[in-house]
């Protein structure tokens, strides 16, 4: 029956005036909508927008819709497919899927308090056991996003995946902002959590290989390494690389445990004297990691994996979205061969399904259903919701 389906629309406008922007979006939505209300939607948005401004028109067109989001290193649709500098909106409709919004805030004071704050912000405390997904899109350039994933998933009922990608600001690593209702933040946690009859699934790829032998972190006081396999860690990577600069185009692979999955961490600093690596975010002691290199082509060949990934374990036959979050390295990279980390993957979507996405500065996902949340750094994360 249709008042059991969730039905999405999207919008995405170039205009570089924000006003004309917002009016393009709202105009697209609404004519796909065909009377219908939506209960949320989700806001992504180039850093030089008035974020005010479209939140002020948003609210004013729908009072009563949550709206949650933030800026971006570029924006993905199924409407103009990727571009820079551009305004995207997803809506959400259902009458069987209820969708809230919440927002935790100070989340480099204190990320367990944010997480805590965003959820019971939500309202439905009694209702947290029918939870099914929770999308989140918190500060990129803050400290605490790790510790807030641990706990939003310990408050959150066991499986329900936490998903999403934090905010940049066109890698430019000044100030990112997120979106909550009509509020622009900064330094936020702001979560997109929905409840009931809702399918969900998702895929994870980067395209990065391995380069050197498996290894343990024997040393480190996260995010910096100190030692690897009871070695200086830049001569851990030394040995494979030379004496090549300090470059995020070889990450660290750190892999779950009795598990051949693994998430990424980037290096930007080195200190050869002392022989330490400095990641960009958390890596655990005792880890095993592996060095990884990628090319253009693998990077584009894992957008289908992640695709095709998330498609095939959805666990209906009719999917109503997708969701994208790339990272923004990904897009540097691969340069002028960005777009088609879209147009390939778009392959593998039917042509009536609404996709949004971003380029981000770290992806969140599981890297298996029901599993722990990860935080990732040059990955596709692809989501895949519905009601059939």
């Amino acid at each position: 029956m249709e008042e059991d389906m969730l039905k999405v629309v999207v919008g995405h406008s170039v205009h570089i005036d924000s006003e004309e922007a917002i009016s393009e979006v709202l105009a697209q939505c609404v004519a796909q909508l065909e009377g219908r209300k939506p209960q949320a939607s989700i806001l992504l948005a180039a850093i030089d927008f008035d974020h005010a401004l479209i939140l002020s028109r948003i609210r004013d067109r729908f009072p009563e819709m949550s709206v949650v989001g933030g800026t971006t290193y570029g924006e993905i649709s199924s409407v103009l497919g990727f571009q820079e500098d551009s305004l995207t909106m997803m809506m959400f409709c259902s009458k069987t899927v209820t969708i809230r919004a919440g927002l935790g805030r100070g989340l480099s004071k204190d990320a367990d308090a944010a997480a805590k704050q965003a959820i019971a912000s939500l309202g439905l405390e009694n209702e947290l056991d029918s939870a099914k997904l929770c999308i989140t899109i918190p500060d990129g350039i803050a400290d605490g996003t790790e510790p807030a994933l641990r706990q939003l998933q310990k408050l959150l009922p066991t499986g329900v995946p936490i998903v999403g990608g934090r905010a940049g600001d066109h890698f430019q690593f000044e100030q990112t902002y997120q979106f909550f209702q009509d509020e622009v933040v900064q330094n936020g946690l702001p979560i997109l959590v929905f409840f009931g009859n809702l399918k969900v699934s998702h895929g994870v790829a980067s395209g990065w290989q391995p380069l050197s032998r498996k290894a343990r972190i024997t040393k480190c006081d996260s995010p910096v390494v100190h030692e690897i396999d009871h070695q200086p860690a830049t001569k851990f990577y030394q040995d494979y690389l030379g004496d090549f600069p300090i470059s995020g185009e070889y990450p660290l692979a750190i892999f779950e445990e009795d598990s051949d999955r693994f998430y990424l961490r980037a290096s930007n600093h080195w200190d050869l004297e002392a022989g330490d690596i400095l990641f960009t975010d958390e890596i655990p002691e005792q880890a095993q990691v592996q060095i990884t290199y990628a090319t253009g082509d693998h990077i584009v060949a894992a957008s289908q994996e992640s695709i095709e990934q998330a498609l095939a374990g959805y666990p209906g036959e009719k999917p109503a979205a997708v969701l994208l979050f790339s990272c923004a390295a990904r897009r540097w990279l691969l340069g002028y061969r960005t777009k088609e980390e879209y147009e390939l993957g778009q392959q593998f979507i039917e042509t009536t399904v609404p996709v949004a996405g971003f380029y981000t500065y770290g992806e969140i996902g599981p890297l298996e259903i029901g599993g722990q949340v990860r935080y990732h750094q040059e990955t596709l994360v692809t989501v895949v919701i519905g009601t059939e």
